[in-house]
């Protein structure tokens, strides 16, 4: 309902409003002599300003104000409307009025669209002139998508503005007697409403107006500029009017085609992704009520809006990154637990918590307005494999005292007791890494806002590890590790769950896949075995199953994977995963056979073995009076 804010890349921009003046017709020296010079020293004395950036134009000024990272976003926009509603009167020219930019980033152009002729298989037509797209785009298109939720502008990109054009006549003008100054007052003031009060007549009050607004060509003509001797000079006797583009700066091409268009910026601290899903469902409600024509050959071609750009697939991309790294990192705890454990039920149950830990990760994402990123993403990435760390020392100490323990013993305080003893050391490796990211978190400008989320979703993911490791775990696993097989269940019952499994891998084979069906049959088969063997050998049919299970998700994580590509095959694939996993566990077990005798050699040697971390550390800490990497000056 209300979800972390997602995008593709994080906004590493500065914190920056922009203020945009308009001076039709005027030099870029004018418009800085006039215009931005003035403004940007008034803009210097609002609160929080770190610095002014500006840039004058023909017919135009932009200035970038930029504030310290501590200023909140829309207090900075108050303090400019405030600032430039009290400017004092004559700092600018007449009738010029400064505007505030959108509330958005330098990332928010999240959705680009154009606007051309289709029929109704949806191949383009053609038939529609710029002006006309550009028309719909400016006065149906673009307020209709302002409305969605999130949008904080959307502009208008190509084609032609239409505009009424009066091209004066000088030998007519001059004949006449009129000027340029006398045609342009004479449209000016005929283009108005004027209001008169009202009037009663037998007792009914009349509102009188007079109506004087242009709506077409011949109103436009027919405005009268000046009377000589009894006769009216009209536009239309000095000048020609039309309808014509307005001057330009900018096309938008496509294939080489000029287009019409326009782009949807989102809002400063909307959510990208639901600010996109609203503007396609707004683009759907008002695809219908877009105009259509009939081509001379009787093809009907309808007006219609074509994305060239949109943020979803990389946002999704994004979030699959997330999710491909969490599947894989579960696949690879349940090979690595059943290979060191033989022991289903704990890799099951620490695979299963995964996603509970990076969830706890999004609430506090939420909590601290860290948007969902690819850098941010990316973190809890880094951190799944850390967060894995901590339930398997959990179940593994909570197995072998389960093991140990004498046949009388409190199974409840035996996993008690077993979570204890390793959870200060769990607590311990946890906090080292986060002390690790402390100077991630004093980063400042586009260093800081890149590299902050990682650090965040880290210590987030590594908090709710812990927070996993210590309460649920323990909890889970009294359950699941201490429930007792009932040998006293005997005749049609004990033949129950076998059968099960075998029909429901059949089933599964037939309609879901042989994988996953060849897996469950073999498990009916191996429980159906079981019965008929003596108490001493069925132990084996647990490795049995527990090889199974090994192999399955190798194949699994292989077919997922896919290391060495789709075109080398599967079957390459799974060996390489084999041989890849199987190195690093029998790297694993020999240096679990070595490391006793490590960890001996290093006790009954305390100081030579002090002197190779105190190294490392001393030269940390001098490395800063080196001026370069090598030790030589800087030049």
């Amino acid at each position: 309902r209300n979800p972390v804010p997602v995008d593709a890349i994080p906004d590493i921009g500065e914190n920056q409003q922009i203020v945009f003046t308009e001076w039709m017709g005027r030099s870029p020296q004018d418009v800085q002599d006039q215009i931005t010079y003035p403004l940007t020293v008034a803009l210097l004395g609002v609160p929080g300003v770190k610095t002014i950036r500006s840039f004058s134009m023909f017919g135009f000024s932009s200035i970038y104000v930029i504030f310290r990272e501590d200023v909140d976003f829309y207090w900075s926009r108050s303090r400019l409307l405030e600032k430039l509603n009290s400017l004092p009167p004559g700092m600018l020219p007449a009738g010029i009025q400064p505007t505030l930019g959108p509330d958005a980033t330098a990332l928010g152009q999240v959705f680009w669209y154009t606007l051309e002729g289709r029929d109704p298989k949806g191949n383009p037509t053609g038939g529609w002139d710029l002006d006309e797209l550009r028309s719909v785009q400016d006065w149906y298109v673009r307020y209709a998508l302002l409305s969605a939720e999130g949008v904080s502008e959307v502009a208008s990109v190509g084609g032609f503005v239409k505009e009424y054009q009066i091209d004066a006549d000088p030998d007519a003008m001059r004949a006449a007697g009129v000027n340029l100054e006398n045609i342009f007052e004479a449209v000016k003031m005929s283009n108005i409403d004027v209001g008169a009060r009202t009037i009663e007549i037998n007792k009914v009050e009349y509102v009188i107006r007079g109506i004087g607004f242009i709506k077409s060509l011949k109103d436009i003509e027919d405005t009268v500029i000046k009377v000589n001797q009894n006769l009216p000079i009209r536009v239309k006797d000095v000048a020609g009017v039309t309808l014509g583009p307005g001057l330009r700066r900018g096309v938008l091409d496509k294939g080489g085609a000029e287009v019409v268009g326009g782009v949807v910026v989102v809002r400063y601290g909307a959510n990208p992704l639901q600010a996109i899903k609203n503007v396609k469902a707004k683009i759907d409600e008002i695809s219908p009520g877009l105009p259509s024509k009939r081509l001379p050959d009787g093809t009907v071609t309808k007006v219609t809006l074509v994305p060239f750009y949109d943020r979803t697939g990389l946002i999704y991309e994004t979030l699959g990154t997330l999710n491909t790294a969490l599947v894989e990192e579960v696949m690879v705890t349940i090979i690595v637990v059943i290979f060191s454990l033989m022991h289903l039920r704990s890799s099951l149950l620490i695979s299963g918590l995964l996603p509970l830990a990076v969830l706890m990760c999004f609430i506090a994402m939420k909590i601290f307005r860290v948007d969902a990123n690819v850098v941010a993403l990316s973190g809890i990435a880094i951190a799944i494999g850390t967060m894995v760390d901590m339930g398997i020392v959990i179940c593994e100490n909570i197995i072998k005292r389960l093991d140990e323990a004498p046949a009388g013993a409190k199974r409840l305080e035996v996993v008690y007791q077993a979570s204890v003893e390793v959870g200060s050391a769990v607590l311990t490796a946890v906090a080292t890494t986060v002390v690790g990211f402390l100077p991630v978190f004093a980063m400042e400008g586009p260093e800081g806002k890149l590299f902050k989320p990682l650090a965040y979703t880290k210590t987030f993911c590594l908090i709710a590890s812990i927070i996993v490791a210590l309460t649920i775990i323990p909890p889970l696993a009294h359950l699941l590790f201490t429930k007792k097989e009932n040998h006293r269940v005997s005749g049609f019952k004990r033949f129950i769950l076998p059968s099960g499994l075998i029909l429901s891998g059949i089933g599964t084979w037939i309609f879901v896949g042989w994988v996953l069906g060849a897996t469950l049959t073999y498990f009916g088969l191996i429980r159906l075995l079981s019965l008929a063997l003596p108490s001493r050998l069925k132990d084996h049919t647990r490795w049995l199953e527990n090889a199974a299970i090994l192999a399955l998700f190798v194949l699994l994580l292989a077919t997922h994977w896919l290391p060495l590509g789709p075109e080398r095959g599967d079957l390459r694939n799974v060996v390489f995963v084999s041989l890849l996993i199987g190195g690093f566990l029998l790297f694993y077990e020999l240096f679990k056979k070595l490391y006793p005798f490590l960890l001996r050699r290093c006790l009954n040697h305390k100081a030579l073995f002090l002197v190779l971390p105190t190294a490392v550390g001393l030269l940390g800490v001098m490395i800063w009076l080196l001026d370069s990497p090598l030790g030589c000056p800087a030049r």
